[in-house]
């Protein structure tokens, strides 16, 4: 009879031990496998529209406007636009929105979405490529003289179910701030090749960490295209100054050794 008890009691026990892992605590949903959208809509951009962006709408809708399948690629891959090669001529002058909608009601986090966004460029643009290593123009960042001037991270990456926020540039007429949490010098360097400089940004730091920081610079023609023109007694430095100044790092142009994409295939999708 004892015997019969606790065999009784182990099955019980392990029953208990199964219903917990299947069910999430409260206001923790388990989350689902971010490897593709479960529905997404492409339709041509409204060519009178000026700006540019990729973002959560809510926890479970992500858009893109005014996007080209070239700056698509660049954010889905973390590349520089001028690291891709290849393609018709409408792969860069064609403007997309795109609504899509994710698994479950988790916010996925960056990584997530560029991922389920990869899965859309092959899917729906039939995109194919393959990478090259090139010499070309291009922004090595590096430790300046005296060190960085970096706090390692207080973020834990597991807060919340997004993760750490993302790198995203605020940008005013007179200041462009980049406030960093959880960041790591390879997103930093993504980040500015993608948002803030024509050539590719190499990480050639050496720091491996993830760090919080703030990073506060006015516009000038280095930036953004010379798309903001240098304001009038400009409240801070530009972005070379202010990043060896506030970060303790260093931006150089130079020629350097860049990871290229070359598009072998892509076909314009059906607009839906």
């Amino acid at each position: 009879m004892k015997s019969i008890i606790k065999r009784t009691a182990a099955i019980v026990f392990l029953a208990a031990i199964s219903i917990a892992a299947q069910t999430a605590p409260p206001g923790q949903e388990t989350r689902p496998k971010f490897d593709e959208f479960e529905v997404a809509t492409i339709k041509l951009a409204d060519p009178a529209y000026q700006g540019r962006w990729i973002r959560m709408l809510s926890a479970n809708e992500l858009a893109a406007r005014n996007h080209s399948v070239k700056t698509l690629i660049a954010a889905a891959y973390n590349v520089s636009p001028k690291a891709i090669s290849g393609g018709a001529s409408w792969v860069n002058d064609d403007r997309y929105d795109i609504v899509a909608r994710t698994p479950g009601s988790v916010r996925p986090n960056l990584n997530e979405q560029m991922a389920m966004l990869r899965k859309l460029l092959n899917d729906r643009f039939s995109l194919t490529f393959h990478r090259e290593q090139k010499e070309m123009r291009a922004y090595v960042l590096t430790v300046a003289k005296g060190g960085p001037k970096l706090k390692e991270t207080t973020v834990s990456p597991d807060a919340t179910p997004e993760g750490p926020p993302p790198l995203i540039f605020v940008v005013a007429p007179d200041e462009i701030r980049l406030p960093a949490r959880s960041a790591t010098m390879a997103e930093l360097a993504g980040v500015m090749q993608r948002a803030m400089l024509d050539d590719p940004v190499v990480d050639h730091t050496g720091l491996a960490a993830r760090y919080d920081f703030d990073l506060a610079f006015s516009p000038d023609e280095a930036v953004m295209a010379g798309a903001l023109p240098r304001p009038d007694n400009a409240p801070k430095p530009g972005l070379f100054t202010a990043i060896q100044q506030q970060l303790g790092l260093k931006i150089e142009s130079t020629r350097a050794m860049v990871d290229t994409l070359v598009i072998d295939r892509a076909e314009r999708p059906t607009a839906n």
